[in-house]
């Protein structure tokens, strides 16, 4: 299975861009909220842009970035989700951009992600083999990137999704989901945390769980390789239809290997034009001699 996942968010310089969008939508969210459940300004900012919109007869969005409160970037961000036509921003999702399955459903990005979904499922997958690693060949591949938004198109199934974030060094997934990293697979391989205590259920997706990195603990690979991962990892694929594992980058740790090791499938993530042909070929050859099954390969331009 080879999939060429075009690009579909491209960053474009057009400072009247958002005016323009916010101009010909309706606000099925005001901007204002948007950007509060956003992060990017509180309520008490909220305030003084009322009174500066007001003064000037500007729009919300222009007000705010008269106060330096936020950036154009931010404004975009906030009308691309209001044009989506959602009309609930879920609250832990801060990062927008890296989660277009949420932000951007009917996107050329999320589709093609959606058919890889598709396809997984006609191989059978999820079946009473559940987990699934998705594995880049470097940190930067994205791999990360890719399992949050599959995790996402998964749970909108009605199938209970579970994402680990296994990449206990360089974690992304919290900041993705707009979650603390304060407990999570560490903790618990550490055991100093229960699975109650780490999981977390993400808003507005209640067939989405989430697992944080945890706190950063010197040697991630010992953490990995003790037998509290084993147990973990079985208890926690005996809760949930599907278990998606994000990893570090391959050839940069042998931490992908044994996540890899426990898992009943690895979906492997070669980036366009950055992944090298012979990292490609080491890293399959790797992991099938350690036994896990390549379910597939995806080819990313994002």
């Amino acid at each position: 299975m080879n999939i060429s996942i075009p690009p579909a968010i491209q960053f474009v310089k057009a400072p009247n861009l958002a005016s323009a969008i916010e101009s010909i939508q309706p606000h099925t969210l005001l901007i204002g909220q948007i950007l509060i459940k956003m992060g990017k300004i509180t309520q008490e900012d909220t305030e003084k842009v009322l009174q500066l919109q007001t003064e000037n007869q500007i729009r919300f969005g222009e007000a705010a970035k008269q106060l330096g409160l936020i950036s154009d970037i931010d404004v975009t961000h906030a009308m691309t989700y209001q044009s989506s036509g959602l009309n609930q921003l879920p609250k832990q999702a801060s990062n927008l951009l890296e989660l277009p399955a949420i932000n951007q459903p009917d996107s050329a990005l999320t589709e093609s992600i959606r058919s890889v979904r598709t396809q997984l499922i006609l191989r059978g997958f999820p079946s009473s083999q559940n987990v699934l690693a998705v594995i880049g060949t470097k940190q930067d591949s994205g791999a990360s990137r890719f399992v949050s938004n599959l995790a996402v198109l998964y749970s909108q199934l009605g199938i209970r999704t579970l994402l680990i974030d296994a990449d206990l060094r360089n974690p992304v997934q919290h900041q993705t989901f707009g979650l603390t990293n304060r407990l999570g697979l560490s903790d618990m391989l550490a055991n100093h945390s229960t699975v109650t205590d780490a999981l977390v259920t993400v808003e507005s997706l209640p067939n989405l769980t989430v697992l944080p990195a945890g706190t950063r603990m010197p040697h991630a690979s010992e953490l990995l390789s003790m037998p509290t991962f084993k147990t973990t990892h079985e208890l926690l694929a005996g809760q949930f239809d599907i278990v998606l594992y994000d990893t570090p980058g391959f050839i940069e740790s042998t931490d992908a290997l044994l996540v890899a090791s426990y898992c009943d499938y690895v979906l492997l993530v070669v980036h366009k034009n950055q992944s090298r042909l012979t990292d490609v070929i080491a890293v399959s050859k790797q992991i099938t001699d350690n036994a896990t099954a390549i379910i597939g390969t995806i080819l990313v331009d994002y």
